[in-house]
Parts: C-alpha cells; structure tokens; sequence
C-alpha cells in the first residue's frame, strides 16, 4: 500500500476573472493586496481615499471592493453607506477591513451594507478565500433573480 503524497501542491484561489477595488489610505495595505491577492485573472486596482474610489467607480466597473475603516476624511463606513444608496453599487460585494474587531464595529459595518468583515493583520490567502466566495454567493443570487 502506498501513501498519498502530503507535500501541498500551489494554486492559485482566485482562478476567476475579476476586478478589484481595494480602498486604504495605508500604502503598504494598497501594496501588500495588489501583491497578495492578485492573479494572473484577477486585476487590482487602489485608490488611497474614498474620493479616489467613488472616482474609479464613475469610470470602471468592478466585481468586488475591499474597504478599510479607519480613514481620513470620508470613512469606510461612510463610503459604503453612500455607495449603498447609489442603484448601480446596491449589489457591489464590499468587503470591510479593520484592526477593529469589537462588536460594535462588526454591526455598524454589516449595518452600512457590508458584503463582508476582515480584521487586520489580513491573512491574506484566508482573505482571496473569502472573496471566492462572497463572488460564488453573488453569481448564485444573480441566478436566483434571473429564474
């Protein structure tokens, strides 16, 4: 009898075309996603300010957005309660991610309309896991609706 092999074979989570919105004013959180997260079929975009993503949304679409907390002037929870109210972004999975993890946080981010909660630090392969299936989710309700 001979033993399967354990050693771990590497593959990529997101095998999927995708486009990306990640918000954070931190530019190594920006880095670290556009090298952790992207594939050779998911793209990446950042933009450092919630005024920098609501501007690239009003010129791309995007599948999915990840969206920190705490930032400067517009918040994320701002952000995602002002996209919310906006018909074209009122199914956009949005994943919010934070070093907050009380209880409050959590309500108040799911209460703006959050697809989705990360704390930081990000475990970055858990995180393109999450995005997996947040999307998995949304293809599924987009084929409940279309029946």
């Amino acid at each position: 009898m001979t033993t399967p092999s354990v050693a771990p074979a590497f593959s990529y989570v997101l095998d999927e075309d995708l486009r990306i919105l990640v918000v954070d004013d931190d530019p190594i959180q920006r880095e670290f996603a556009s090298v952790y997260i992207a594939t050779p079929t998911a793209e990446i975009v950042t933009a450092a300010s919630a005024r920098e993503a609501l501007e690239a949304l009003s010129e791309d679409a995007f599948d999915i957005m990840l969206v920190d907390f705490d930032m400067p002037g517009m918040n994320g929870l701002e952000l995602i309660q002002t996209l919310r109210k906006d018909s074209r972004f009122a199914s956009l999975p949005i994943i919010m991610i934070t070093g907050h993890d009380d209880m409050l946080t959590i309500d108040a981010a799911f209460r703006a309309g959050a697809t989705s909660f990360v704390t930081k630090p990000v475990n970055w392969r858990l995180l393109r896991y999450q995005i997996k299936y947040v999307m998995k989710d949304r293809l599924a309700a987009a084929r409940t609706q279309a029946a």
